[in-house]
This record gives C-alpha cells, sequence and structure tokens, in this order.
C-alpha cells in the first residue's frame, strides 16, 4: 500500500448529487480524524476505471481534507488482507473500487462495526450493514442513453455493442440498450459480442473487425484496455466511416475521426458526497449513479449532427426526470 500523492489537476463534476441516506446518523466526525483507503484491481495510469476513481480520493483529499491512500492490482483473494492491513494503520474508512469486492467487504464490515465502508457494484445487497455505503454503478442507466444515442447516429442501421465478459453488469447493459432502441422508434438491427477479456486489444480488434464486415457503423464499447482494440479497428476500415462510443473516460485522442462519445463516470462527486454524510455522522446509505448523479454522455457530441445532439439532450432530460424509467435486467444473453 502507499499513500496518494497530491496531483496538479481537478476533475469537472457537472452532475448534481442526489443522496439516500440510510444507515445510521451519529455525532458528527472531525474531519481531521478521518482517513480514507482505496483499493483499486487495477492500476491508476489506465486512463479509465481506476484512473477516474484515483481523481476521486484525490477531490476528497483536496476538497475535504481528508488524509488518504491507496492500493492498486488489487486481486479479490488478496483484498481481505489489505482491508484488515488499513484497518491496522488506523483508516476508518474502506473504499473498495470494484464490483468483485463486494461480497468481501459487507462481510468484513460485520467484523469492525466502528469502520466505514464504501462498496461498489451493480445491485444493492439485501440487509446492507450500518456501516456500510452502497455506490450502485447502474451501468444500465447510462447505457440506455447510449444506446439511444447509437440509434440515432448509425447511417447503415447497424449497430454492435461490444463488452469484455458475460456478467451480470454487461447483460444489463446490452438489454437496456435494447430498450433505447425500441423506444427510439429506429429500425435498427443491434448486435452483441463479448472479446472475453476486457484489457485484451488483440481479442476485441478481432471481434470489432467482424462487426463491422457485416456492416455496423457505429460500435459502443463496454472495454477498459481492449478499447485500444476497437479504435484501432474503426481506424483501420477502409469502407465507410465506422462511429464508436467508449465508457468511463474521454478517448477521443484514440480515433478522433471516429469517436463519438464516451460515457463518464465520475467518482469524485459521489465519494466526496459521501465522506461529507460521514463527517456529518451518517456511516451507512445507498448513493445510486445516474445522469444526475455522476454519469454523463460527453459533450459536445463529436462526428455526429447537431440534429442528434438536441435529441440526445431531450433524452437525458427524460432520463433525469423520471419519464423515461430504464429496467434492469441481467438475465443472460446466449
Amino acid at each position: 500500500m502507499k499513500k496518494a500523492s497530491y496531483i496538479l489537476f481537478a476533475l469537472v463534476i457537472t452532475a448534481a448529487l442526489l443522496l439516500s441516506a440510510c444507515g445510521p446518523t451519529g455525532a458528527a466526525q472531525d474531519t481531521k480524524a478521518l482517513k480514507l483507503a482505496a483499493i483499486f484491481p487495477g492500476v491508476i495510469t489506465d486512463a479509465d476505471y481506476n484512473s477516474m476513481a484515483y481523481l476521486g480520493i484525490e477531490a476528497v483529499k483536496k476538497d475535504l481534507g481528508v488524509e488518504t491512500a491507496y492500493s492498486e492490482s488489487v486481486a479479490v483473494p488478496d483484498v481481505d488482507r489489505v482491508m484488515r492491513e488499513y484497518i491496522d494503520g488506523g483508516y476508518n474508512i474502506i473504499w473498495t473500487h470494484g464490483g468483485q469486492f463486494v461480497t468481501q467487504t459487507i462481510e468484513l464490515a460485520k467484523s469492525f462495526p466502528d469502520v466505514v465502508f464504501i462498496a461498489e457494484g451493480d445491485d444493492l445487497p439485501a440487509d446492507l450493514p450500518a456501516n456500510v455505503w452502497f455506490i450502485d454503478r447502474n451501468f444500465h442507466v447510462g447505457f440506455y442513453g447510449i444506446g439511444a444515442l447509437a440509434a440515432r447516429a448509425t447511417q447503415t442501421g447497424k449497430i454492435a455493442y461490444v463488452g469484455g465478459l458475460t456478467l451480470p453488469f454487461s447483460y444489463a447493459e446490452v438489454h437496456a440498450m435494447q430498450q433505447a432502441i425500441a423506444d427510439s422508434g429506429k429500425n435498427v438491427e443491434f448486435k452483441y459480442v463479448w472479446a472475453g477479456d476486457f484489457n485484451d486489444p488483440a481479442k476485441s480488434r478481432q471481434v470489432a473487425d467482424a462487426m463491422i464486415a457485416e456492416g455496423v457503423d457505429v460500435i459502443v464499447g463496454s472495454l477498459n484496455l481492449g478499447m485500444q482494440g476497437v479504435f484501432e479497428a474503426v481506424k483501420a476500415n477502409t469502407g465507410s466511416k465506422v462511429l464508436v462510443t467508449a465508457k468511463y473516460s474521454d478517448k477521443s485522442q484514440f480515433a478522433p475521426d471516429n469517436y463519438i462519445a464516451s460515457l463518464i463516470y465520475d467518482f469524485a462527486g459521489p465519494l466526496k458526497a459521501i465522506v461529507t454524510k460521514v463527517k456529518e455522522g451518517t456511516t451507512g446509505g445507498y448513493y445510486p449513479l445516474g445522469f444526475d448523479t455522476g454519469v454523463q454522455i460527453q459533450s459536445p457530441l463529436q462526428n455526429v449532427p447537431e440534429s442528434v445532439s438536441t435529441e440526445m439532450d431531450a433524452v437525458i432530460a427524460d432520463l433525469v426526470s423520471g419519464k423515461i424509467q430504464v429496467v434492469k435486467d441481467i438475465t443472460p444473453i446466449e
């Protein structure tokens, strides 16, 4: 483990905060007494899921004055040990950044009621301990928006989802895109495929090439480092232009002529809001991500007509207002 150093950049937070606190409320805590440790499944230089989380803990340190530390590339079998080491070191807020850590985080929280744990996943666990905050990533909500965008951006009427692994959240993303396409009223053929790995550019390049060969002209990526393979595929294509969307962070530099937008996830806003609640004495609760709480489709949209942007503004407004309700469907897809 190592302490995070100060950095010279800050994350722009545009999402409004909506907290649904469900934990007990006690005496407010002194901010100086709070020490937050974050556990990441990958490296903070990935310009992706983990780097966005790193920006989150830096924002907590800079804006709230909380001491922070982090560990990178922590495997599931090691997370219990790493959490215990931080607790032994006096850290009283433990954030595990990844749905693969939820079970271990909640189990350990039961043994350390005086420590606040922040778990992160895709489905609110039953009987959440009073000292656990749960960040619901709600990937399906974001991918409804991306599905609506892809349906409006395609010229061939064929779009594709390229994921990493067949996991519950990826099923939910595909089902949400199907709902968005149906709601759009567009005549769109929707293909979906998994590369078998979130971080293998060679595998994702292969499946993206196959989708392009079938006439797809918009590829929606739900990958980490594997997005590089998708970018390579769309740039190498010699036929009609193929557009692409990405996830987590701005990746426009990798294929500027093909890039529409990324589905941005701001972990700084939610993390600061939760730590503020902990400071005030609320030790547990539920924080759902959405288009008004940490999620946004990057703007301005690139390589699409202005009319698409106008239509998407209306879709996002309906999602925020609740006019559009996105179904979270994790039914496996063959």
